[in-house]
């Protein structure tokens, strides 16, 4: 069987219905039950799963039934209040599990707030994994240091269509160093395209890195300040950040992505392209096309 090892297993949230991929519904889904069962599978996480969208994946299934398991990672971006209903119509599908939600904030709903409704959806579903999209606004510091006391872990957006929706290196290395210090998990999604920072060539948009991003969590774990977990956010050296992975032992791997749990990326054959040709993936899996797979 293929092992990505304990670094890269799991690593990859399938997020293919979301910008800037967007793939039409009855394409993503099937793609994502040969990703789950080709060789590539171990870097493969959840499907990543608009709660919104959920009536036309009763639609899909019906005329296409889900070979196996899909099991989501729904996103909800109304808030806590939109949870209960959208488990509610995810428990009436056949073939269907959900293992973790991704709960954005409201512009309205004050901390306080917040971490009522959360308490109250986990003692109803103790199974699911739960991640808070923290905010980029005054509330985040305290929302930062209540997550330390509970079984939640965050959610940090790391790009989007525009470029404000980027953090720098010093905003993205604060938010990291706080989580890890605390002990808080986290996962990332948006503007993870590629293994190593880059610059768009299309937008011109400074993109993070996958792998700068575990780097700078081994930084920190190390007892990196905040100047040295940017740094390997901002190294684009391919080579070297490949090298200081690799030299991570299992146990150091293991604690790492403890921490970063996964990261939801719209193309899977992108980040598995990049870390073929950084040596970090087994020889023995091809690299695959996006909308080439059967």
């Amino acid at each position: 069987m293929t092992t990505f090892g304990p670094l890269l297993t799991h690593l990859c949230d399938d997020a293919a219905l979301f910008p800037p991929g967007n793939a039409p519904i009855a394409d993503a889904v099937p793609a994502h039950a040969v990703h789950t069962a080709a060789d590539h599978a171990p870097l493969v996480g959840s499907f990543v799963f608009p709660a919104g969208r959920l009536g036309e994946l009763t639609e899909l299934l019906e005329r296409q039934p889900y070979s196996g398991e899909l099991e989501l990672s729904l996103t909800v971006p109304a808030g806590t209040a939109a949870v209960a209903p959208a488990l509610e119509k995810a428990a009436t599908l056949d073939s269907v599990s959900v293992t973790a939600l991704e709960i954005a904030v409201p512009a309205e709903q004050t901390v306080d707030e917040l971490f009522a409704a959360l308490d109250e959806i986990y003692s109803a579903n103790p199974e699911l994994s739960v991640f808070v999209e923290v905010p980029r606004d005054e509330r985040r510091p305290e929302i930062l240091a209540r997550l330390a006391q509970t079984p939640y872990s965050a959610k940090f957006r790391t790009g989007g269509i525009v470029v404000e929706a980027y953090p720098d290196e010093a905003e993205l290395a604060d938010a990291i160093r706080t989580v890890v210090t605390a002990g808080v998990p986290f996962k990332a999604t948006a503007g993870l395209h590629h293994a190593i920072r880059n610059t768009d060539p299309e937008t011109g948009f400074e993109q993070h890195g996958f792998l700068n991003i575990l780097d700078a969590v081994a930084v920190a774990l190390d007892g990196g300040d905040n100047a040295a977990v940017a740094e390997a956010l901002a190294d684009r050296d391919g080579a070297a950040l490949a090298s200081r992975l690799k030299d991570l032992s299992d146990e150091q791997a293991t604690e790492v992505r403890g921490r970063f749990r996964s990261y939801g990326t719209c193309s899977i054959a992108d980040p598995l392209t990049d870390l073929l040709d950084l040596g970090l993936a087994p020889s023995s899996v091809s690299p695959i096309s996006e909308g080439t797979l059967s």
